[in-house]
């Protein structure tokens, strides 16, 4: 069974790390995409209070609910210190886009039980007709 396919198709609480308010950025995309598809969405980046109308967080332990799932928007360098968040915080699921994705990123992942989801772009997989998502892993 598909671990992707169920976090597309039934609304989910996502914290996107490197949120933008720049509409021609990845991490902007990413959060009007999930939100036009019914998620909940929590912006993190410290260098905004606001994204959209919505609070934006300083950072994931600054959330006062822990999300289903953390997509990472910002360098594949930050990718690490992320999923050792994860870890922390006890966030189930780690997505890193293609590009985003670090062998110590997924290394952490592992070895603490946080499920690492690396290699597909939520953004790209939600223009695809569902009927296509039961191919994905």
């Amino acid at each position: 069974m598909s671990l992707i396919a169920p976090l597309l198709q039934t609304p989910h609480t996502f914290a996107i790390v490197g949120v933008s308010q720049d509409p021609s950025k990845y991490g902007h995309e990413l959060f009007e995409t999930l939100t036009a598809h019914g998620h909940r969405v929590l912006p993190i980046n410290p260098k905004y209070t606001m994204i959209d109308g919505q609070p934006c967080y300083a950072s994931l332990a600054d959330l006062a609910h822990i999300p289903d799932v953390v997509v990472t928007a910002a360098p594949a360098a930050a990718s690490a210190q992320i999923a050792e968040a994860c870890e922390v915080l006890e966030i189930p699921i780690f997505w890193m886009p293609n590009g985003t994705e670090t062998e110590a990123a997924l290394e952490i992942c592992q070895r603490n039980g946080v499920t690492a989801i690396h290699g597909y772009c939520p953004v790209f997989l939600l223009k695809l007709p569902p009927e296509r998502w039961s191919e994905l892993p």
